[in-house]
């Protein structure tokens, strides 16, 4: 009988033994389930943080683009004032050059004006001498 208590012992405490390590199995299955699910979580989350950063790059890229383009219609607007001020500065200097050939114009009138005046003086002039001296020849020969 004593071998009966020792051998119901003996299996009772092999059992113990079993059930323990199924124990200690499960709760290591559940250790590294739980450790698996933890792991998970911060890869959903570092994707979720990737695909933000992916969001906010391509955003970031359209931005300077955008920028880009915009520094390009800010350098064709001051090309294009430039351009005006150009074209109004030539408007005033062909004003004044048809102002000046008006000018040149006149003056080249007024000196053929003059000469002509002083042509007419002298003419007159003569005119009065031969005058003068017909009057003399005519008292001469009275």
């Amino acid at each position: 009988m004593t071998h009966t208590l020792i051998s119901s012992s003996c299996k009772r405490t092999h059992h113990t033994a079993k059930h323990y390590n199924t124990l200690q199995h499960t709760a290591t299955l559940r250790n590294t389930l739980h450790h698996t699910a933890t792991h998970c979580s911060t890869l959903q989350h570092t994707a979720s943080h990737c695909t933000t950063l992916q969001h906010t790059a391509s955003h970031y890229s359209t931005l300077q683009l955008c920028a880009t383009h915009c520094n390009t219609l800010q350098h064709a607007a001051t090309h294009c004032n430039m351009l005006q001020h150009t074209a109004t500065h030539c408007k005033t200097l062909q004003d004044t050059a048809t102002h000046c050939n008006t000018l040149q114009h006149s003056i080249t009138h007024c000196n053929t004006l003059q000469h002509t005046a002083i042509q007419c003086n002298t003419l007159q002039h003569t005119a009065t001498h031969c005058n003068t001296r017909q009057h003399t020849a005519i008292r001469c020969n009275t």
